[in-house]
């Protein structure tokens, strides 16, 4: 016994232990052994109790407690521990004292769920929730001596179910002023919320509605069907979507899409459904009328004698009515698209199909007659017409046409042309005379003008070979006789290769076969970006003057050839000032009539002009004529090919544009270009930086090249793996599929025209077996397979022959790093 304090209280844990050592004598309770029996008593039935206890005794109301109390009062213990309250529980000493003193005076039990209180316990000031019993403690003459508090701290609990308070308060008010009606459901299914809009939509009270009562506000003919839907899906815990008629306020039903998502506690319990309810009504209303129109629609088109069909804007046919079938005796869907034109008699096809695209891309009405096909397998001569369906602005929506049976109206006009038959042969032999002979003054010309052509072809031509053979044929000798010193004979039959591939690509342009690669440019940009080019070509005895207009519109074109059609004309210009003058490019907005077009057989409409003026000698209105004319040319021999002017004229023409030549001898030339202004915002693309040296392959990189010319195949092969890639290679495209299947590749390097299987149909293969593959086309003539209307198809990489190494190199590089054409 320590401080004759027995057992019972020094063993009761840490507290006993304090109390045990703790000099009493010092405090207001006096020394241990002058301790009331009842105060005895009461310490050690506190300090075995597990529960928090605090024993406040006498009028002082020293504080006693035990160890689960300890960690209530935080850092007060063990301070508090035989002190005054008052001392220790200062903070709250107004609203604890009351509560004790109404214990002692009046001997009752105070009592309280979840009681705040403001205490400081770690330094500042919080607010703490207990559930509190607070009971007197008599003494030996029946008086109270103590207050005996047994407490449990429900901060945490109380604080928890504040939050939750609030979280759902503010998801009420957030559910009562969304746009649409909301509800919740518990895991039974049952409704125990609905929003603020669904009331007011409804007119419902949540006395009816909740629970299971909101069924009741659906369709009579629908609660069956939505009930049970409802049912087995919160059966599963599943998302569910029902389509129903709901009952408004005024009793109106309107159709509804009621859609729920379950929700689910933190441990995957699942709680019940969130879900909104959405009014379609006014939706399938016009669904509904949609529907009925197009019911009406299909009704007249399958009600008439005619065949009846429809377009997409780009021509793409997706409707023809049940007259169409039954005439054509095909599979309904088989001639969706361009499938139609399988069915036209192999002699009227193209001239159908140019009737058509003109239709397409000038909105012109489509008017032509051709014999189609029959079930019977007879064809049968028939009138199609379409007119195009615009919207507010002008802009073309659908397509719709008819297909008339007109074999009758053909068989009377062929009696009635027989009728008139001995009349029209009489004019018939005289105008054959007249024909035939103009036929032969005609063939005279068309023979000179084709002499003239493949006259100045072979010409240059043979020049140029002269110079690769000789070049060739010197190299063969000196490397025989041991002599290493041959670049010149390299050099001089590279020059000659690349005049002729050059010759060739300007035979293109005349022809206007090159393909273009058109992109939206501000055309004083590009003129402003050739100014050093231009300097450092023309000398510095021409003075070049750039113009630039504020406001000029936008253009769409290929940039290379249109710098090379203005770089053309700049050398022609210094060519016409050989004692020095003055260049002057300008460029303007310009509008061209119907009058001036329908010469010229351009459209009228809105071009930018571009205008390549000189200060030199001057043209003949004769030379002005013939200026255009492939072959002919004013300078010296060996000064020019004569395709300078022809080349910028096919490329003008292949852009939609137009150029026009004014001269005047003695005071110089003009040369305006007119190119079409692009509609829309400029969207210029960046031009790839230009690396020194020739890019290389990265080791990694696997390659296939498909060629069918055999010599070709073996350059390219070589000139790839000499880069540094390595190289597969077939002969065609059946032999190329296997490979591309068998192996990850990099770049499918691939001939365009070739036997069997053309370059696009490999490419399209290829892409069903590897979508992502990088494909690079090469040609040195291609009309439809990836360009079409002169243009590159979109998002295609292509590579004229012939090629050098760099341009290779380049191309090569940038398609697999995807940095540009």
């Amino acid at each position: 016994m320590l401080n004759n304090v027995p057992r019972s209280i020094a063993l009761g844990g840490e507290l006993g232990r304090l109390i045990a050592e703790k000099d009493w004598a010092a405090t207001t309770l006096g020394p241990f052994g002058n301790w009331s029996v009842a105060l005895r008593t009461t310490v050690a039935l506190m300090l075995a109790a597990k529960a928090e206890i605090v024993l406040f005794w006498g009028p002082d109301y020293v504080a006693l407690y035990n160890d689960a109390y300890a960690p209530t009062i935080g850092l007060k213990h063990p301070h508090a521990l035989g002190r005054p309250a008052c001392e220790n529980w200062s903070e709250l000493w107004d609203d604890l004292e009351p509560l004790l003193r109404r214990v002692r005076a009046d001997a009752e039990t105070v009592f309280a769920k979840d009681r705040p209180f403001q205490i400081d316990r770690k330094g500042e000031m919080e607010t703490v929730y207990f559930d509190i019993s607070y009971s007197p403690v008599f003494g030996a003459d029946d008086q109270v001596e103590g207050v005996l508090c047994i407490v449990s701290e429900t901060t945490e609990r109380v604080l928890g179910e504040q939050r939750i308070r609030e979280s759902e308060e503010r998801f009420r008010n957030m559910a009562d002023h969304a746009p649409v009606m909301m509800w919740v459901t518990d895991a039974s299914g049952s409704c125990e919320y609905l929003n603020r809009r669904w009331f007011e939509f409804t007119g419902s009270s949540p006395e009816a509605a909740l629970g299971f009562g909101w069924v009741e506000t659906a369709h009579p003919e629908d609660r069956p069907r939505v009930g049970a839907e409802f049912v087995a899906a919160n059966a599963e815990s599943r998302a569910f979507q029902i389509e129903y008629r709901l009952r408004r306020a005024d009793g109106v039903y309107r159709r509804v899409i009621d859609a729920g998502a379950p929700r689910y506690d933190a441990a995957g319990q699942f709680l019940g459904y969130i879900g909104s309810v959405i009014d379609i009504g006014d939706r399938f209303e016009a669904e509904q009328k949609l529907r009925e129109s197009e019911a009406r629609f299909q009704a007249i088109a399958n009600s008439i004698d005619h065949m009846v069909w429809a377009t997409r804007p780009d021509g793409f046919h997706d409707y023809y009515n049940d007259r169409w079938y039954q005439f054509t005796g095909v599979a309904p869907g088989s001639t969706d698209g361009e499938g139609w034109a399988g069915l036209f008699h192999p002699d009227d096809q193209e001239r159908t199909w140019a009737a058509w695209t003109h239709s397409l891309q000038t909105g012109s009405p489509y008017h032509i007659e051709y014999r189609l096909r029959h079930n019977s397998g007879e064809y049968l001569w028939v009138l199609g017409r379409a007119q195009p369906l615009r919207d507010s602005n002008g802009a073309i929506t659908r397509w719709f046409g008819t297909c008339t049976v007109i074999q009758d109206i053909v068989n009377a006009r062929d009696v009635l042309a027989r009728s008139r038959e001995e009349l029209e042969e009489e004019i018939a032999r005289r105008t054959a005379r007249l024909m035939e002979a103009e036929g032969a003054i005609r063939q005279m010309q068309k023979m000179e003008a084709v002499g003239q052509l493949t006259g100045g072809i072979a010409h240059d031509f043979n020049n140029m070979l002269f110079v690769v053979i000789g070049s060739l044929q010197l190299l063969q000798k000196r490397l025989a006789q041991g002599d290493l010193k041959v670049e010149r004979y390299i050099d001089s039959a590279l020059d000659g290769a690349q005049r002729a591939a050059t010759l060739t690509q300007r035979l293109l342009a005349f022809s206007r076969q090159q393909p273009l690669d058109p992109v939206v440019v501000q055309p004083d940009r590009l003129v402003m970006g050739m100014s050093e080019l231009l300097t450092r070509t023309l000398g510095e005895r021409i003075r070049v003057e750039l113009v630039a207009t504020a406001g000029l519109w936008n253009i769409c074109v290929d940039p290379g050839q249109t710098e090379n059609a203005l770089l053309n004309l700049a050398v022609n210009a210094r060519d016409a000032m050989p004692d020095g003058g003055r260049l002057t490019i300008e460029t303007a907005n310009a509008y061209l009539d119907e009058a001036y077009s329908s010469d010229y057989g351009i459209s009228p409409g809105q071009y930018v002009l571009i205008a390549v003026s000189d200060s030199g000698q001057g043209m003949t209105p004769e030379v002005v004529a013939r200026a255009f004319d492939p072959f002919f040319t004013t300078k010296g021999v060996g000064k020019g090919t004569g395709l300078g002017l022809s080349q910028v004229f096919g490329f003008m023409r292949q852009s939609g544009g137009h150029v026009k030549i004014y001269s005047e001898l003695g005071q110089g030339t003009s040369v305006k270009l007119y190119l079409p202004r692009h509609y829309g915002e400029a969207a210029l693309r960046p031009l790839a930086p230009q690396v020194a040296g020739l890019p290389v392959g990265r080791g990694h990189e696997l390659l296939l090249v498909v060629e069918d010319d055999d010599r070709v195949r073996a350059h390219s092969c070589e000139l790839l793996r000499d880069l540094g890639y390595s190289v597969l290679e077939a002969k065609n495209g059946a032999d190329a599929l296997p490979i591309i299947a068998a192996h990850d590749l990099s770049l499918l390097f691939t001939d365009v025209v070739m036997p069997g299987m053309t370059g696009r149909q490999l490419v399209d293969a290829a892409l069903v077996i590897k979508p992502d593959l990088k494909v690079l086309y090469t040609t040195g003539y291609t009309r439809n397979a990836v360009v079409h209307n002169g243009v590159l198809d979109p998002g295609t990489q292509l590579l004229l022959k012939p090629f050098t190494l760099e341009q290779l190199a380049r191309k090569v590089r940038a398609v697999l790093d995807g940095s540009g054409r």
